[in-house]
C-alpha cells in the first residue's frame, strides 16, 4: 500500500506539471500527419493566447509613424501573406529594395529574409520593419515609447497582453510586441493544397492531369527544379523539431550580370553584403513555392511578373535585361548557380508546369478566419491602413 500511495503521489505530481506545461508544450499546430512540428522555441513557447495577441498587433497600424502601415499591409492573406507589388512600399510612399517574401510555414525556415544569413529570429526580424530605416517601412525609430502608449490606451489590449504573457498583468512592452506577432506568423501553417490531398492524402483525383504531368517535369532531370525546391515546403531552408540539422540554401539564378563578372545591382548584392566574399554576389534565398500562384510578382527584386516568367528565365539560363542604360545578361554569369544550365520546354509542357504550381495553392489558408484581420473598419488600428486588398 505505502507503494502504492507513493506511486499515485508521482503520477499527481507527473500531471501538476504537465499541467503546468500544457500552453507551450501542447499548442495545436493543425498540422497533417504526414508533417512533423516546427523547432521549438523555447524562448518564445507557442500558445493559443500569445498568437491571438500577435493577431491583433499584426493587423494595428498603429505600429506605424502615420497609422497608416501594418504588418499586414505588405504582407496580404490573399496573397499567401505576400504582396502584389514589386517590392515594398513603406510610410510615406518608400519604396523598398525587395519583393515581399511570403509567411506561409516561415515556422520552419532557418533563416528568414532573402539575403540575410544572420537573421534566424522571427522576435528579430519584426524590429526591422517597425524600426529600421534603409529603407524605412513603419519609421518607428525613437518612437518607441509613444507606440507603446498608444497600445496601451487601448483598452482591448489589456486583457490580450494579461492572457498571452499571465505575469505581465496586461503591461505592454516591446519584448512581449515582438513575441506576440512572431507567435502569430508561426502559426501560418499551410499544407492543404490540392497537391497535398494528392500526395499525401491518395485523393488522385485532388490534382488535373495537366498537374500530374506538371509534377513530372518538375522533379525531373533536365529542368532540375527539385534540387533547390525540395521537401515539403519546397525549399532548401528547412528545419523541424526532427531535424538535426537546418539547411540552409542560398543561390545566384542568374538574374543579373552587369559587368561580366556577375555583379547585381548595388543595392541587392544578396548575402556578399554580409560575408564579404565575392563569390557570394547575387546569391538569395531560395523561397518557398508554397501558394506561389497568388504570390507574383516574383525574385528577390520582382523584376517577373508571372510564372510563365519564371519558367522562361530558367529555361533561357538566365534572364537578359537593360539596368540604368547598360545591358545585363545574366545567362553568361560566372556567378550562377551550375544547376541552372537552361532546358528546352514545349508551351504544352510550359502549361503543365504552370498546372502543378498552381496545384500548390491552399485556398483554406488564403481565407482562414483565425490569420485574418480582427479589428473593426472604424477602429484605430485599421481606419487609416493601406493596402487592405488587392
Amino acid at each position: 500500500m505505502k507503494h502504492l500511495s507513493r506511486w499515485i503521489m508521482a503520477l499527481a505530481a507527473l500531471v501538476t506539471l504537465t499541467g503546468a506545461l500544457r500552453p507551450a508544450a501542447l499548442y495545436d499546430w493543425h498540422l497533417p500527419a504526414w508533417m512533423p512540428p516546427p523547432p521549438p522555441t523555447p524562448d518564445n513557447p507557442m500558445s493559443t493566447a500569445k498568437v491571438e495577441l500577435g493577431r491583433y498587433l499584426f493587423y494595428d497600424a498603429r505600429l506605424s509613424a502615420d497609422d497608416t502601415i501594418a504588418c499586414a499591409s505588405c504582407h496580404l492573406q490573399s496573397h499567401g501573406f505576400a504582396d502584389a507589388r514589386a517590392k515594398g512600399v513603406g510610410v510615406g510612399g518608400e519604396v523598398g529594395t525587395r519583393n515581399v517574401p511570403g509567411l506561409a510555414n516561415v515556422a520552419y525556415f532557418p533563416v528568414l529574409t532573402w539575403g540575410n544569413p544572420l537573421l534566424k529570429h522571427l522576435e528579430h526580424q519584426a524590429l526591422i520593419p517597425i524600426f529600421g530605416i534603409s529603407p524605412p517601412e513603419m519609421a518607428m525609430e525613437g518612437r518607441e515609447e509613444a507606440m507603446i502608449a498608444r497600445l496601451s490606451a487601448d483598452p482591448a489590449y489589456l486583457p490580450l497582453f494579461g492572457r498571452a504573457f499571465p505575469d505581465s498583468r496586461g503591461e505592454v512592452t516591446l519584448k512581449r510586441i515582438t513575441q506576440a506577432i512572431a507567435a502569430f506568423e508561426r502559426s501560418l501553417i499551410s499544407y492543404n493544397a490540392p497537391y497535398d490531398r494528392y500526395k499525401y492524402g491518395g485523393q488522385t483525383s485532388a490534382i488535373s492531369d495537366a498537374a500530374k504531368r506538371g509534377e513530372a517535369l518538375f522533379f525531373s532531370h533536365d529542368l532540375e527544379c527539385y534540387h533547390c525546391h525540395t521537401g515539403a515546403n519546397f525549399t532548401d531552408n528547412f528545419a523541424s523539431a526532427r531535424s538535426r540539422q537546418p539547411e540552409v540554401g542560398y543561390h545566384n539564378n542568374g538574374l543579373y550580370d552587369l559587368d561580366g563578372k556577375g555583379a547585381y545591382p548595388f543595392d541587392a548584392v544578396g548575402i556578399k553584403e554580409h560575408t564579404g566574399r565575392a563569390e557570394d554576389m547575387g546569391r538569395f534565398r531560395t523561397p518557398s513555392l508554397r501558394n506561389v500562384a497568388v504570390t507574383a510578382p516574383y525574385m528577390h527584386d520582382g523584376s517577373l511578373p508571372t510564372l510563365r516568367d519564371v519558367i522562361r528565365h530558367y529555361a533561357a539560363g538566365g534572364h537578359v535585361t537593360m539596368v540604368d542604360g547598360h545591358r545585363s545578361d545574366g545567362r553568361n554569369s560566372p556567378l550562377k548557380d551550375p544547376l541552372l544550365g537552361g532546358f528546352d520546354i514545349t508551351p504544352d509542357q510550359e502549361d503543365d508546369l504552370v498546372a502543378f504550381l498552381e496545384s500548390l495553392t491552399d485556398r483554406q489558408f488564403l481565407t482562414n478566419s483565425h490569420f485574418s484581420d480582427p479589428w473593426p473598419a472604424a477602429h484605430p488600428a485599421r481606419k487609416n491602413r493601406r493596402n487592405e486588398a488587392k
